[in-house]
C-alpha cells in the first residue's frame, strides 16, 4: 500500500494500458485516453473526493497531469460519464434486458 498519489496514478494507468482500448469509439473525441480517465478515477478514491475535488487537484499539480500524460484536465462531468461507462459492475442486469431471467420454482 503506498501514500504516493503518483504512484497511486503511474500504477492505474499502466494497468488500464494493459486491460482496456484507448478509446471507447471510433467517433470518441480523444482529448482524454480511458486509460487516463481511469488513473483520475483511482485518484479520485484514493484522495476520498469527488469528481471537482479531483479536477481542482489535477489543476493545482502538475506532477499528477504530467505523470497521466495530460495536456489538460478533464471536465467534472467528463469524469462522471467515464465512471459510469468504466465501472459498471457485473456486467448486464436482467433487468436491462441483457440476460435472461432464471425460471423461478413453485412454492
Amino acid at each position: 500500500m503506498t501514500k504516493s498519489p503518483r504512484a497511486v496514478a503511474r500504477e492505474a494507468l499502466r494497468l488500464a494500458q494493459g486491460t482496456m482500448p484507448a478509446y471507447s469509439s471510433k467517433f470518441s473525441r480523444k482529448d482524454f485516453t480511458q486509460p487516463q480517465l481511469f488513473a483520475c478515477l483511482a485518484l479520485k478514491a484514493f484522495f476520498k473526493t469527488d469528481y471537482r475535488g479531483v479536477v481542482q487537484l489535477l489543476h493545482d499539480f502538475a506532477e499528477l497531469r504530467e505523470e497521466l500524460g495530460l495536456s489538460a484536465v478533464p471536465h467534472p462531468s467528463t469524469l462522471c460519464y467515464a465512471a459510469q461507462r468504466l465501472l459498471k459492475k457485473g456486467g448486464p442486469s436482467p433487468s436491462s434486458g441483457g440476460l435472461p431471467r432464471a425460471p423461478r420454482k413453485a412454492a
